[in-house]
């Protein structure tokens, strides 16, 4: 029987090309679409889930209340690490480490600037990487010693066994390689190539010798011995800070766990509220739509076609077939032909993947060792082709024997209403799409022309190396630059000025509130700061190297200057860390350093002369060549400081990069969208060539009666337009509702206008229009003598 079926199918499908081939071409794009979002859902989905325990491992997170908001971050204090191992319950190991930063390695020729982490020996247990070569027991005991990567020892040292071989970190520290550990995974958020003992950090940084409570330095990573120990141990945690600081009490600690930590990232009032989750619902939802289209046109066509296969079913059911045996076959139709769009989608998606691969900055790849993909798969094709069949199977076998064969008129009404109810489902999901998508580009498009305070275009920032952080050499730098004519501004700061971090509550002044704490964003920054960037000085002067004295003063913003009530803010004494009392000579206008979408932070300036400079700010001369202005400016950084490879970025670059999610986000639902309006197309335009064939002998007689080619393609047209208008109402209220959500997160976004909803509305109408013209329009110009000769 399974054969006879399998032959069935085979014979319909070539008897009816045009129809296989849209509902084969249909499914295949649709399935492709829906894997490729699926394996970037898994793909993020699997983040930090490759480590052993990772289900018991916890990341510390600390909940401060500044500003009228509690502030959530993974940043801690280098003594808890000690005191959660020896005092919170049931800890099985607790590491502190610092973040991944970049840092110089060298061997003989080779000057390589990699990203590097220092960390304590639980480091490597909690996490426990794959060690090709050494000890993982042994790790990180000492002090001037490495452990490389697999790709960066071969970077390094070529094929050589690197094992006991020494490289120098930032030209000073000799160190031993003592052990390679396999690639850090790409979907993990700690990445690095080199991991060095704490022990080390501490001989370079000797204040971080010292236990503090008050300095947020390292993350802190906590695994326990089992998750029964939980509760207990992170209602410890809260009061941690309490019991060290005593009358200094400003924050509680948690554990957030290390397989959510990049999904959900997101804390509001102290609590997860979600982050990259959110992404990932949408692009579910988004696979489960495009397979939902796809299914829903294979309905469609399917039902539309069954007065031709009326007379089969009846003569199946006469010789003895029952409704199950029917049922059987239909289904079996719809998983083959399921089975050849899985084949055809299969290599859309390895076609394809490269590309996305590249536009997502990725390495999506399809695992066909791993089982449970198979496994996946399978299901994934079963529900396909078992959802896409199962509305067919069940009207074609209903049909009743004696009617057909009497060639009786079969009733059509429900299954049309039902293909009536499938177009409307479809074109509800591309209004959505086209509504939520343009809303997207809208707030991206927002977010990247607001205001943000100074000029980013032309302004390049290069990395304070070596022998660059000796002042003298710095000040000749910076004066060279400006000679040179490459340069027409020239200042320095004490961190990237797109990076977060370098907060402090511990500013008072006069009139300041005991009860009230304020979190302020702290930056040095250096002489002609203001000119440099392109921003603006609101009241009083900048620092300058005419003023010796500046190594007391600092500057605010306008939203410190307001969360201060400063009535009078030049000449404000402030006191920071208890007891520095410096002098605000200036107030700068707001400017964005943090995120776009949320408003700036309170920020102190001190300047960069006190405590040195990360980063030079370089205004390109507009009147010369970019290329040209870049090389000089190379030059003069390596006559500096040649023992170091030149570290520069456009700042608008870096800027760019604070929309890598919504851009994500924007592209995938541009792309996917398009497929789903693509694939409603597909279905769109079997159903118009169905019902053009079917009113053909109407066509001919209205033809005969004097009807216009333009009248015919209206009344063709005119029951599409209706069901797509219907689809557009039902489709802006869920629009509205998604996109109103997604909007929320952000304190800087567009308003929903109408916009949106009518492009969605003219796109969805035009796409009906045309797709069902480009079929009727044959029809309509067709002679009706060939339609009519026989009657």
């Amino acid at each position: 029987m399974f054969k006879l079926n399998l032959k069935i199918a085979l014979r319909n499908l070539w008897r009816n090309k045009g129809f296989s081939l849209i509902n084969i071409g249909g499914l295949a794009i649709g399935l492709a679409s829906c894997m490729i979002l699926l394996l970037y859902v898994a793909y993020e989905w699997s983040y930090d889930k490759q480590f052993t325990d990772h289900d018991k491992t916890y990341v510390v997170y600390q909940n401060a209340v500044a500003n009228g908001k509690t502030f959530s971050w993974a940043w801690t204090p280098n003594a808890m690490a000690p005191e959660v191992k020896e005092k919170i319950p049931g800890v099985k190991y607790a590491s502190h480490s610092t973040y991944p930063n970049a840092k110089l390695i060298t061997s003989g020729d080779k000057k390589l600037i990699s990203t590097v982490i220092f960390a304590d020996q639980s480091f490597v247990k909690i996490l426990d990487y794959k060690f090709i070569k050494g000890n993982p027991d042994q790790v990180l005991k000492g002090i001037n010693t490495i452990i490389l990567t697999k790709s960066f020892a071969k970077k390094i040292f070529g094929n050589e066994d690197p094992i006991n071989k020494t490289v120098t970190l930032d030209n000073q520290d000799v160190l031993k390689v003592e052990a390679v550990i396999d690639d850090v995974p790409a979907n993990t958020s700690i990445n690095f190539e080199c991991l060095m003992p704490w022990a080390l950090f501490e001989k370079k940084e000797s204040w971080a010798k010292e236990k503090n409570w008050g300095s947020n330095i390292c993350l802190t990573i906590v695994q326990l011995q089992d998750n029964k120990f939980f509760a207990e141990a992170n209602a410890d945690m809260k009061g941690i800070y309490k019991r060290n600081q005593k009358d200094k009490f400003t924050a509680d600690a948690l554990l957030h766990p290390l397989d959510k930590w990049h999904l959900y990232s997101d804390f509001e009032n102290g609590k997860s509220v979600g982050g990259k989750i959110d992404q990932l619902k949408i692009f579910l939802m988004l696979a489960f739509c495009i397979l939902l289209i796809a299914c829903v046109n294979f309905m469609n066509l399917s039902t539309a076609r069954s007065e031709r296969r009326a007379k089969e079913v009846g003569i199946r059911k006469a010789i003895g077939s029952s409704r199950k045996s029917l049922i059987s076959q239909f289904l079996l139709e719809s998983v083959f032909i399921t089975f050849i769009s899985t084949i055809l989608a299969f290599a859309l998606v390895e076609i394809s993947l490269s590309y996305f691969n590249n536009l997502l900055n990725i390495k999506l790849q399809i695992d066909y060792g791993n089982i449970k993909f198979w496994i996946a798969l399978l299901a994934l094709m079963l529900f396909a082709g078992f959802m896409a069949g199962s509305y067919p199977a069940l009207y074609l076998s209903s049909f009743e024997p004696i009617k057909v064969l009497k060639g009786l008129k079969i009733r059509t009404d429900s299954s049309v209403s039902i293909r009536k109810i499938l177009v409307v489902i479809q074109f509800v999901f591309a209004a959505c799409l086209i509504v939520c998508t343009s809303v997207i580009y809208q707030q991206l498009k927002y977010a990247k022309n607001k205001p943000i305070g100074y000029d980013k275009s032309n302004l390049i920032q290069i990395s304070v190396e070596g022998r660059m952080r000796e002042e003298s050499k710095l000040e000749l730098l910076k004066t060279q630059l400006l000679k040179s004519g490459a340069a027409s501004h020239v200042t320095t700061f004490s961190k990237d000025i797109t990076e977060n971090g370098n907060n402090t509550t511990g500013i008072s002044w006069e009139g300041k509130n005991p009860n009230e704490i304020i979190l302020f964003n702290n930056r040095g920054i250096g002489d002609n700061f203001i000119e440099t960037i392109g921003t603006e000085l609101v009241s009083g002067r900048v620092f300058s190297d005419k003023f010796p004295a500046d190594t007391n003063s600092v500057m605010l913003n306008e939203a410190a200057v307001k969360m201060m009530r400063l009535k009078n803010p030049i000449g404000a004494i402030i006191t920071w860390g208890g007891n520095t009392r410096l002098t605000n000579v200036g107030v700068v206008k707001d400017f964005v350093v943090e995120s776009a979408y949320q408003k700036v932070a309170p920020m102190i300036f001190y300047s960069s002369r006190r405590d040195g400079a990360a980063v030079i700010i370089v205004r390109l001369n507009p009147n010369q060549n970019i290329s040209s202005s870049l090389e000089k400016i190379d030059e003069l950084v390596r006559e500096t400081e040649p023992n170091y490879p030149v570290r520069r970025k456009f700042v608008d670059e870096s800027f760019e990069a604070k929309f890598q999610n919504e851009k994500l986000l924007g592209t995938l639902s541009n792309w996917f969208g398009g497929f789903a309006i693509f694939i409603s197309c597909l279905g769109l335009l079997g159903l118009a060539l169905f019902m053009a064939e079917q009113r053909k002998k109407e066509i001919s007689i209205r033809k005969v009666l004097g009807a216009s080619t333009a009248n015919i393609l209206g009344l063709l047209n005119k029951d599409f337009i209706k069901l797509v208008a219907i689809a557009n109402l039902i489709a802006f209220p869920l629009a509205y509702i998604i996109i109103n959500k997604w909007l929320s997160a952000f304190e800087y976004r567009v308003p929903i206008s109408v916009l949106p909803f009518v492009l969605a509305l003219s796109i969805s109408l035009i796409i009906a229009i045309l797709t069902v013209s480009i079929q009727s329009v044959k029809v309509a110009k067709a002679n009706p003598v060939d339609a009519l000769k026989y009657e």
